[in-house]
């Protein structure tokens, strides 16, 4: 430990999604964000990602805090997993917290949890680590900048930005506060790189109410309109284009519900209060007077508007002529589901509005282009930048803008998550490695399912399974009935009669053969059945299912 500032990441760099990182120094550990990320078709049965927290653990008693950014899934879906495991003083924005208390009240553990709001003003003392914030503009409100002074240097920590300077809700981002920051001395800057490949400014938030207004104008029935729910700043946006076109607002999907709920009680949201009806008074008005915000931007097949696009939605539906409206982008990954969605809307005869960018106005980023980029490195001048929150190439591209604006590419350190960056006597090196990865969550269990389960989960989905049941005698040790031979996922047993038969003498001829010690030894019957039954199949039928051989004595 010593007097080194050691400054990780635990989640959140080459990939997209469940960020957490950390500094240290010596005695002190600060823990910043603490997100999620959902799986893809590789990880079947799992329902969560989360970041492993395994270095944090080991070092517990070191642990201070953990500082939040903003309220976006990726910087809070971990939280309550978290919390479980190291319940320590949780510091965030208005809004960002309550968001947070939705999830730790879901878990049960709210009144355990130890949560502060901040703001820009405030200051975090977490023994040598003291931590300042600067406003920020995202697509949330409340985003918050973190300014880390260690007696090694200070480090800045953006959090998600973009300089928006006409936002839909403030605070606008405050550059005099980042200047004043860059004048202090930046050692480290560990800065966002999602939309480092592109030219340019992100566009401003308040271009896509226009848009979103002129549609809703133009619909001449009912609009469905899906976003994520915690882009607060759209979530206005279509709320006002509800008020403007005299259309009444139904609401649909949990989390689009709990954060209206809470950014409504908060202040962050100016919602009428007649405005919200419930899905089953729609058929009390005019289509054209019905406008519904849901979740499932992303195509999420449980989501409501994935629901709604196959008709199973048991209270409202998608008629002929009904405009739907998808204000958001894909997140890399989701193309698939998304584009089903979609196909399914346009066989139900909706007019679609979908896409990013300039073709329909009706999304943009929430993340800094790269002038803007370059616009926080200039304000920062750190000495050493350390590029977060992107894939491989987006830190690539990253490099190479902090190169333009005249840092070093020596001072720019890409690493995985685990790597660490350690600071002394004023300079930074690359340091020792750190558990990381993902600790995946299934139902209520948090890390146990492994690569051995997943790998069996994989080989199921795959190739199905064969159960083969035999009943030996308990005493002498031979058969006393014809096995029998279950096929799950494997082959459709009326079709295939003759290879389950033949499956089943393979099976009978292979009880024979061993020897009576042989079959009172349980494990040398399994694995003898499992290979010769398994080479069999594959002869046949180039699968390999899983096989699961059960052994019953009477």
């Amino acid at each position: 430990m010593g007097s080194k500032l050691l400054i990780a990441a635990l989640g959140g760099v080459n990939e997209i999604g469940k960020n957490m990182y950390f500094i240290e120094y010596g005695q002190d550990i600060v823990v910043i964000d603490c997100g999620s990320k959902f799986p893809d078709e590789n990880l079947p049965g799992i329902d969560l990602i989360v970041p492993d927290i395994t270095y944090l653990l080991e070092n517990q008693e070191r642990v201070r805090a953990l500082i939040v950014t903003h309220g976006h899934e990726d910087h809070i879906g971990g939280i309550p997993y978290f919390l479980k495991q190291l319940n320590v003083p949780v510091y965030g924005a208005q809004l960002t917290l309550g968001l947070i208390k939705i999830k730790l009240k879901e878990h049960g553990i709210l009144r355990d949890a130890m949560l502060h709001v901040i703001n820009a003003d405030s200051t975090v003392d977490c023994g040598a680590i003291r931590a300042t914030f600067f406003a920020t503009s995202h697509s949330i409100p409340d985003c918050l900048g973190v300014f880390f002074q260690t007696p090694e240097g200070n480090v800045v920590h953006t959090g998600d930005f973009k300089f928006d300077m006409s936002p839909v809700s403030g605070p606008y981002p405050d550059l005099h506060r980042m200047a004043d920051i860059g004048k202090q001395g930046v050692k480290v800057l560990l800065s966002e790189s999602t939309n480092a490949e592109r030219p340019g400014f992100t566009p401003s938030e308040r271009l896509v109410g226009d848009h979103i207004l002129d549609a809703f104008a133009r619909a001449k029935q009912q609009v469905f309109i899906s976003t994520f729910a915690s882009n607060v700043n759209r979530v206005q946006q279509i709320i006002d284009a509800a008020v403007e076109t005299g259309r009444k607002l139904v609401l649909l999907g949990r989390s689009m519900v709990n954060v209206v709920s809470v950014a409504r009680d908060l202040g962050y949201l100016n919602l009428p209060d007649n405005l919200l009806i419930e899905a089953v008074e729609t058929e009390r008005y005019a289509s054209n007077k019905i406008a519904v915000l849901c979740t499932g931007s992303q195509g999420e097949p449980m989501a409501a508007l994935s629901r709604l696009a196959s008709s199973k939605h048991p209270k409202i539906e998608i008629l002929p002529g009904d405009t739907v409206i998808i204000a958001a982008g894909a997140i890399p990954g989701n193309e698939r589901n998304l584009a089903h969605v979609i196909d399914n809307l346009y066989a139900l005869g909706a007019k679609v509005i979908y896409g990013s960018g300039s073709s329909t106005g009706m999304h943009v980023s929430g993340h800094g282009s790269q002038e803007e980029l370059k616009l926080m490195m200039t304000l920062m001048k750190p000495e050493y930048l350390i590029p977060i929150h992107g894939e491989f190439r987006m830190l690539y591209q990253h490099r190479q803008l902090a190169e333009s604006v005249g840092i070093p590419g020596e001072n720019v350190f890409i690493v995985n998550n685990g790597d660490t960056i350690q600071v002394e006597g004023g300079r930074a090196s690359l340091g020792r490695k750190v558990a990381s990865g993902n600790s995946l969550v299934d139902g209520l269990g948090i890390g146990d399912v492994g690569n051995i389960v997943l790998r069996d989960r994989r080989k199921l989905s795959s190739d199905g399974m064969i159960i083969i049941v035999t009943t030996l005698s308990k005493t002498e040790k031979h058969m006393l009935a014809s096995p029998e031979v279950i096929s799950r996922g494997f082959v459709f047993v009326r079709d295939s009669e003759e290879l389950m038969n033949q499956i089943q003498e393979r099976v009978l001829s292979t009880m024979n053969e061993l020897t009576e010690f042989e079959r009172s030894q349980w494990n040398l019957i399994k694995q003898t059945l499992k290979d010769n039954v398994g080479q069999y199949i594959y002869s046949q039928t180039k699968r390999r299912p899983m096989i699961l051989p059960i052994i019953i004595e009477v």
